[in-house]
């Protein structure tokens, strides 16, 4: 074990020796500055690198493949923190050395109130008995976890270890960054080739880049094996050529690890291949798990459950095609199996596709909120005592009606009318979709019959909770407050194309709708949000307060005009992969200035998407008016004053600034998005739209009929939308507009 002040000592001494250390270990980045790559993670205003600058780390796991800079990043944390940092390699540490650590951390603690930093090298080496005992300490705070691995910690690691750690994973770096390495080394004058009359043909500098493959340690060893080997000419030059290049790095062989991560990610990439019905896709991916020895057992196994959950009854027959190939591989083996494999791959690729089967899931979870609900009396056994107790009476026997179908009850009363299977239209399941529909409309209608006939009940005993036959049903169609929003909010994030590392800003500066969204959608990149005012700010760090440090997003306090001054004036200025706005008009007098003003923290590639509500396209109450009771001239009265409101708004309200961008250079596309849900309205809340106070608003249609109507006319209206919304629901439309502006 090491402590803070001998961590990679051996480095640093070889580093002020300069020959004696290799040339990746002389070149190693010293701060944050010197660091090259990984900017997904520690850009500027990055999560990670204001957690590492704050000195404010909890316990975070590096993960990626070898030479991305997994140890560099706890070297750099080990110059910077006031913190005790201590060192060990899980390869080479038994449980003695975690005790040592964790008695070290308590003395400081206890002595000098001074944190201990825990730098575990291939954390996923550790043993389940090493993990335990590190995990209470983790959790109490005595120690933070830094682990590096090359293993996906969401395997390889103590899943509670994982829970209490943030993820963040490195990736290959760049070719442009394994250059600037390669560039840096031949141009420092302490640590590497500066001092040195060192020339690289451009074929063989590209040759170390290309085959290094994103691992900068590996670049920089061909590099120093191919300067050392190479003499000077007579005019002092080493000359570097493609053929020593070549001699120097070789090709690495095809990288599966039947026991480690490559594993998972290959097996899960033949199986989104094959769900996404992508056959070429689908045969590499499995190309190269045989090429590599996977058991193809384990492979027909992933294939057979996917023959269930993804393709389902949309083609029934997948299960057996590929049970039927699985078995023939038993029969003849490798090589020939291998035709065998490929049928059955080649089938669900090319299969449409399903996923209803999840809907066993939708039961599973009523059936565990599930509180008393009995077998209705006609579906009771009927052999053990339907004579006494009238179990089974009543039951009517499919098959003596035509089609071998007959409306009445199966599920309990309280679930009558819920739905867990929605057949899809693809496929076979397309055919049966229509019968399925009709037969629950059916079965609906008997319910309801069944429960005037009894007074109430359904089967006798068993009686709905909530009272009404079609609660159930309503229920579910129903939508749930703020259904309307949660689809805008999603439409928002799809259009952005948001990844786990983005760094993402919320221009809204409301309740953080969006910007809670991201912290879900970004965890390893970080979220900045926009506060209008002092009592947002504190709101929203109110409800920070519950998350972890690194969970937390980056707060603005700013009004949407001065918010690019308030960036600006950042130590770092940040630079955002994604820009994410919802209703900000009414809140801007020249919004095209502010998009203007946001382009110097885009990043590269960034979008900025922009959704706003457009009344004009969406639903009115007045649309669902029939004559009726009204009349045809009221009708026509109350048609014709909504038209002449509609034609005050506009068709789009952000066309205008679409057009504006694109004067400037912004490239700028605007989207229309319609949204249905089944919405219920309480009689309550439909007189309060005819109160005086509903029409204070003088650009508000509800104020333009009181101005026209007659209260004769007025109470006709009312009565018509109570009888028509009052019910059970009906379909309701609501449309926004969505600009997606390419900043950079």
């Amino acid at each position: 074990m090491k402590r803070k002040e001998d961590l990679f000592a051996e480095s640093e001494t070889s580093a002020s020796a300069g020959k004696d250390a290799p040339l990746a270990a002389r070149m190693r980045p010293r701060t944050l500055d010197e660091f090259i790559g990984q900017e997904h993670i520690i850009g500027p205003g990055r999560l990670l690198r204001r957690a590492i600058q704050a000195d404010q780390l909890s316990s975070i796991i590096l993960y990626g493949p070898p030479g991305t800079g997994k140890t560099t990043l706890a070297q750099i944390i080990a110059n910077t923190t006031r913190a005790r940092f201590l060192a060990i390699n899980a390869v080479l540490a038994g449980v003695k050395d975690i005790r040592d650590a964790i008695e070290t951390a308590r003395e400081e603690r206890k002595l000098n109130d001074q944190k201990t930093i825990l730098f575990v090298d291939e954390v996923h080496r550790f043993s389940k008995s090493q993990q335990d005992a590190l995990l209470p300490h983790v959790e109490n705070g005595t120690l933070t976890l830094i682990g590096a691995t090359t293993e996906n910690p969401y395997f390889e690691v103590n899943k509670a270890l994982v829970s209490r750690s943030r993820i963040f994973q490195l990736k290959p770096l760049g070719e442009e960054h394994v250059r600037a390495v390669i560039l840096a080394a031949l141009a420092e004058p302490e640590r590497g080739f500066g001092r040195r009359r060192v020339e690289m043909e451009p074929e063989a500098l590209d040759h170390i880049v290309r085959v290094a493959s994103g691992d900068a340690r590996s670049a920089l060893n061909a590099l120093e094996l191919a300067v050392e080997t190479t003499p000077a000419g007579a005019d002092g030059i080493a000359r570097v050529t493609l053929e020593v290049a070549e001699e120097s790095i070789q090709r690495r062989a095809v990288l599966y690890d039947k026991d480690g991560d490559s594993h998972y990610d290959t097996i899960s990439a033949f199986i989104k291949s094959l769900r996404g019905s992508d056959a070429d896709a689908s045969l590499y991916w499995l190309a190269k798990m045989v090429y590599a020895g996977e058991d193809p057992r384990f492979i027909f196994r992933r294939m057979l459950i996917l023959a269930s959950e993804d393709v389902g009854l949309a083609d029934p027959q997948a299960l057996g095609v590929v049970s039927a190939a699985a078995a023939a591989f038993d029969y003849v083996g490798l090589p020939e199996g291998q035709f065998h494999l490929t049928q059955a791959c080649l089938y669900l690729a090319s299969a449409p596709k399903s996923n209803t089967a999840m809907a066993y899931f939708d039961a599973l979870e009523s059936v565990r909120g599930e509180q008393k609900d009995e077998v209705p009396d006609h579906l009771k056994d009927a052999s053990r005592d339907g004579e006494d107790m009238g179990h089974g009476k009543g039951y009517l026997y499919p098959h003596a009606y035509r089609d071998h179908w007959v409306a009445q009850q199966y599920l309990p009363g309280s679930l009558q009318g819920k739905v867990f299977y929605q057949p899809t239209d693809s496929g076979y399941e397309a055919t049966i979709r229509e019968r399925v529909a009709r037969n629950r409309e059916a079965q609906l209608e008997a319910a309801e019959q069944d429960r005037r006939e009894s007074g109430g009940g359904w089967g006798g005993t068993s009686k709905p909770r909530g009272g009404k036959v079609t609660s159930a049903w309503i229920d579910r169609a129903a939508s749930q407050s703020g259904e309307i929003l949660r689809q805008v909010r999603d439409m928002i994030f799809a259009q952005a194309r948001t990844r786990r590392d983005s760094l993402v800003l919320d221009l809204s500066g409301g309740t953080g709708f969006l910007t809670w969204e991201a912290c879900r959608r970004c965890p390893a990149g970080g979220v900045w949000a926009r506060c209008e005012d002092a009592d947002r700010l504190t709101a929203m760090e109110e409800w920070a307060r519950h998350l972890e440090i690194l969970a937390r997003p980056e707060m603005v306090t700013a009004t949407l005009a001065a918010l690019p001054s308030a960036l600006g004036a950042r130590a770092e200025a940040p630079r955002f992969d994604a820009l994410l706005g919802l209703d900000l008009l009414r809140r801007l007098d020249k919004p095209a200035k502010l998009v203007s003003a946001l382009r110097p923290f885009a990043a590269d590639g960034a979008l900025l998407i922009w959704a706003e509500a457009n009344p004009a396209r969406s639903q009115g109450f007045l649309e669902l008016l029939t004559p009726g009771r009204l009349g045809e001239a009221v009708l026509a009265k109350v048609a014709g004053l909504e038209k002449d409101w509609r034609a005050g708004l506009s068709a789009s309200p952000l066309d205008p600034l679409r057009e504006e961008l694109e004067s400037l250079g912004l490239p700028a596309t605007c989207m229309p998005g319609d949204f249905t849900v089944r919405k219920h309205f309480a009689p309550a809340q439909l007189r309060k739209w005819f109160s005086p106070e509903a029409a204070d608003r003088p650009d508000s249609l509800l104020a333009k009929l009181a101005g026209e109507l007659s209260a004769r006319e007025k109470a006709a209206v009312e009565g018509t939308l109570l009888e028509t919304l009052g019910g059970p629901g009906v379909e309701w439309r609501q449309s926004y507009d969505f600009l997606r502006i390419q900043l950079a």
